[in-house]
């Protein structure tokens, strides 16, 4: 998709209107022609708003069909043409591109059986999640009956759509999709924020390959030049933050035991807000450390 402004979407024609926007919602550009007819919007919230509004009131053949266009996770028969950029690079984004044979055996599994109950595919705003959060989510929603299901698949729609407007749409009054993840570090021995540690961010994976996020050093003030996550939604899931200690106290000849006592510390914590603002701090001396949740 090439970014538009508001101002540019407000003044094309239908026809260019419909063009740009036809895949913010999968295969149905019939939803931004409908929307279109509402013109101008004052913000992107306001644009959003008419397109969720077009689905809302949609007859249910018609929600049906939208739901069906969309692709199964995970499946390889799906790549290249079968699949649009948009459902593409968001699958890439999470790593459904590159499974473990026990993952892809696993997305296999559960996509047959929630088409086998339901008849459509498992939708699921995959940009919120982790590989292993989408697993959990399908098997918390495979008991469900179809007219939740329904329901809970428009929702998430919703939400992948809601995410492909604020990378298309340039304009006022954005969209709230972004979350972020935040760390600092204070040498609590010196009682001053610890400058020049190595952080690593790792998300963690039960069936696959753990994925390095993040690898970055702490600035003048014990924090990262830029979030650990930032500019997009904190997807749900389990993290391990590494902060490498014993090099920052040795750098500093402060006396420690041989080998250090505290040389690398690991903190696993879970992410189940992708919007919201986590921060992970460090307090630390070469024999002692704590965090906390912040935000």
């Amino acid at each position: 998709m090439t970014e538009k402004t508001l101002d540019e979407l407000n003044a094309c024609s239908k026809a260019d209107f419909v063009a740009a926007l036809a895949n913010i919602f999968e295969y149905s550009p019939w939803i931004a022609e409908k929307a279109a007819e509402s013109r101008p919007f004052a913000g992107v919230k306001q644009l959003f708003a008419a397109m969720r509004k077009v689905v809302e009131e949609a007859a249910a053949g018609q929600r049906l069909a939208l739901i069906k266009a969309h692709p199964d996770l995970a499946d390889k028969t799906q790549r290249g043409d079968l699949l649009t950029a948009e459902s593409n690079a968001e699958q890439n984004s999470v790593g459904l591109d590159r499974l473990s044979e026990a993952e892809y055996a696993a997305f296999d599994r559960v996509n047959n059986a929630y088409r086998a109950k339901f008849g459509f595919p498992y939708i699921v705003c995959v940009r919120r999640h982790t590989k292993d959060s989408i697993l959990a989510d399908f098997e918390k929603r495979l008991p469900n009956d179809p007219a939740a299901e329904v329901t809970a698949s428009v929702a998430e729609i919703c939400k992948i759509a809601a995410l492909r407007t604020d990378l298309l749409v340039d304009g006022p009054d954005r969209l709230q999709v972004h979350g972020r993840l935040s760390t600092h570090v204070l040498d609590t021995h010196s009682g001053r924020p610890a400058a020049g540690i190595s952080v690593e961010l790792v998300e963690l994976s039960k069936l696959g390959v753990s994925r390095v996020i993040a690898r970055t050093l702490t600035n003048h003030d014990g924090r990262t030049d830029v979030p650990l996550i930032g500019g997009r939604p904190v997807p749900i899931g389990r993290y391990e933050l590494t902060f490498k200690v014993g090099s920052y106290f040795a750098e500093r000849n402060v006396p420690m035991s041989d080998p250090p006592f505290l040389d690398e510390i690991p903190l696993r914590f879970s992410v189940y807000e992708p919007e919201g603002h986590l921060h992970v701090p460090l307090l630390v001396t070469p024999w002692s450390y704590g965090t906390y949740r912040g935000s």
